[in-house]
C-alpha cells in the first residue's frame, strides 16, 4: 500500500475548501489497495450530493497538479454522516439541542448516555436522558475531562 503525505494534502486543500465555505472534516487514505483518498466535508447546512460534486471538481485538479499522489487514485468526497463524532467543544456547541450518544467516565468505570444535548459550557455538557422504567427524564451533567467520546445519534 502506498503512503501518501496526508498532512501536506490537507495543507493543500484546506484553504481552498475554506474559501468555498466548507470545513475539511477529515482526510484519509483507504481502500483495499490504499489508492482511495477520502475527503469528508462539513458546513452549517446539511451536506448535499451537489456539495460533494463541487468539492470533487475542485479538489481533483488541485491534487493532480500538486503531484502529491503518484499514479492513479480514487477520490471520494462525503459528509461526516448522520452519526458523526463530536470532536471539540465547538462541535458540541454547534449541535446543542440535538440527540447525542456520549461515553463518559463515572468513577472508576465508563458509561454511556443517549439523549438530548441540553447545555454546553466551559465546565462540560448536560444531556437529558429518558428516566428509568418510564419515569421523568433526568439531566446528566458531564465534565469535559470525563467525556471519553461523543457522537450525534439518530432516533429510529
Amino acid at each position: 500500500m502506498p503512503t501518501w503525505p496526508i498532512t501536506t494534502i490537507k495543507e493543500l486543500l484546506e484553504p481552498t475548501l475554506n474559501h468555498m465555505g466548507y470545513e475539511l472534516y477529515s482526510l484519509d487514505q483507504s481502500g483495499q489497495s490504499g489508492r482511495t483518498l477520502r475527503i469528508s466535508i462539513d458546513h452549517n447546512e446539511p451536506i448535499t450530493i451537489e456539495d460533494c460534486e463541487r468539492v470533487s471538481r475542485v479538489a481533483g485538479p488541485l491534487l493532480d497538479r500538486s503531484k502529491l499522489i503518484d499514479g492513479r487514485y480514487d477520490l471520494e468526497v462525503s459528509s461526516p454522516g448522520a452519526e458523526r463524532p463530536l470532536r471539540s467543544h465547538q462541535e458540541y456547541e454547534r449541535f446543542n439541542g440535538r440527540r447525542v450518544n456520549v461515553h463518559y467516565r463515572s468513577g472508576d468505570s465508563e458509561t454511556v448516555v443517549e439523549g438530548q444535548l441540553v447545555a454546553v459550557d466551559s465546565a462540560g455538557i448536560a444531556v437529558q436522558a429518558p428516566g428509568a422504567r418510564g419515569r421523568a427524564p433526568v439531566i446528566i451533567h458531564i465534565a469535559w475531562e470525563d467525556v471519553v467520546a461523543g457522537r450525534l445519534a439518530v432516533a429510529i
